[in-house]
């Protein structure tokens, strides 16, 4: 049995002082006391950590090598989705283990405890499988057994290069599968799990109505019914606009008419939602994952939040393309872009809640829906998944309750998170991962020997 004990946690109905949290052997939370004497691990300020919805793992290592002005009039998402095409044709099963163990590290460092993984690079860079053709998918099992990190794998179903069915285009043939090669990759990922911790899990993710026809993406429903489902929806006008032409409907409208998401669905981006869509889409208790420092960096647009809000829709935050993985700013990131819309401020905070303690506990909710995984409160029965955050510092100094994490989330940066244990592995010690210069290292081998190919 593992004791902790902080000073002050958030607890399901709110703040609590002196809180002693027992955790068993397998890494579950079993018990929980208010008021108790200091015992086991002490920590300052103890929450429960939150879950990373919706990550791209390889894109890490291209950070910074899209940032200047290409050949076109006008730079966008699909100028520099050709720039990603042509950097992952260079990367080995080697080069992306190194990536992923460098990228969960960042996340937990970040206070994250889990990884949802939107995992699309199966094959060989002329599109034929590898000899083990879920080898991709072990190479990120096998960069969660050295983080440490909850992991979520969501093998990504890719057939078509849009709606009209064309064939997958060039930089996208690492991608591709028929339905029922994907189905068979997707047990070779769920087997690739076995030899990790028992919180580990499986998920199904048809990418986009572009890359997955109508037949396809109901296949992929029911491959695992009771697992998580995501699925990219309404992110670029293009996107909308490619759909409308081929289905009569745009995508939320058509995924409405044709399905029955509900509180398993993510349905990442949601950037360009009519009203009376986000209404209609909040109302099914499907979850919108948010990813704003991508959206934000892609030129996306702006989340229709308040309407979404009203109408009581969930979130959760994914770092996406992780050019940068930081927590705090995703949350801060969202609530400036309301502010910037609104042309107001406060815009998540309710009577009885900050805007902090609204996003923080919205991303938990939505990390523990997206992830499939018992998590997102300090309650027993959940995984630990738990974050420690340092009260002497600037930042927090004389801060309480909510104003602790407003204080957190819109002025907080890195070396605030001082512990972080995901299904009670305690993997972040004073700030760094336990394995960070070894995790380090390696990924710099990689990149000296990737910059030689590219």
């Amino acid at each position: 049995m593992t004791v902790l004990w902080a000073e002050r946690a958030l607890l399901p109905d709110g703040w609590a002082d002196n809180v002693r949290v027992t955790l068993d052997d397998a890494g579950r939370i079993t018990g929980i006391a208010r008021g108790a004497a200091p015992a086991g691990q002490r920590v300052e300020l103890l929450l429960p950590a939150v879950a990373n919805v919706h990550s791209h793992i390889f894109q890490r290592a291209m950070a910074g090598l899209a940032e200047a002005r290409g050949p076109h009039p006008r730079d966008t998402f699909w100028t520099w989705r050709r720039i990603m095409y042509h950097f992952l044709d260079h990367l080995t099963p080697d080069d992306v283990e190194a990536i992923a163990a460098l990228v969960q590290m960042e996340m937990l460092e970040a206070g994250y405890a889990t990884n949802v993984e939107f995992h699309y690079l199966h094959h060989q860079p002329s599109g034929a499988p590898y000899a083990n053709p879920a080898e991709m998918s072990e190479r990120i099992a096998a960069a969660a057994a050295r983080s440490g990190i909850g992991l979520t794998l969501l093998p990504v179903h890719y057939q078509f290069g849009g709606c009209d069915r064309r064939p997958l285009g060039s930089g996208q043939q690492r991608f591709g599968t028929t339905p029922e090669g994907f189905a068979r990759l997707l047990d070779g990922a769920e087997a690739a799990l076995t030899g990790l911790p028992a919180d580990a899990g499986i998920g199904v993710a048809p990418h986009s109505l572009r890359a997955v026809a109508p037949e396809g993406l109901r296949f992929c429903t029911q491959l695992r019914p009771d697992r998580p489902l995501h699925l990219h929806l309404a992110e670029q006008i293009p996107e909308i606009e490619e759909v409308r032409a081929a289905y009569g409907l745009r995508p939320v409208e058509w995924l409405l008419e044709n399905f029955a998401p509900d509180p398993r669905w993510t349905l990442i981006h949601l950037t360009h939602m009519t009203d009376s869509e986000t209404r209609d889409l909040a109302a099914t208790g499907a979850l919108a994952g948010l990813c704003p420092i991508t959206e934000s960096s892609l030129g996306d647009g702006i989340f229709n939040g308040v309407a979404w809000q009203r109408a009581g829709g969930r979130i959760g935050f994914g770092s996406d393309s992780n050019i940068r993985i930081s927590l705090v700013e995703e949350l801060r990131t969202l609530e400036y872009s309301q502010r910037l819309r609104e042309r107001a401020r406060a815009i998540y905070a309710t009577p009885d809640r900050s805007t902090g303690r609204v996003l923080y506990e919205a991303a938990l909710d939505g990390g523990a829906s997206a992830a499939g995984r018992d998590t997102g409160a300090i309650a027993p029965g959940m995984w630990a998944d738990l974050c420690a955050v340092s009260r002497r510092n600037p930042v927090l100094a004389g801060r309480d309750g909510d104003a602790m994490l407003d204080s957190l989330i819109f002025s907080g940066g890195a070396g605030l998170i001082t512990d972080v244990w995901a299904a009670g592995r305690h993997l972040v010690r004073d700030g760094r991962h336990m394995d960070r210069d070894r995790i380090v290292s390696d990924y710099l081998t990689f990149i000296g020997k990737l910059q030689e190919r590219l």
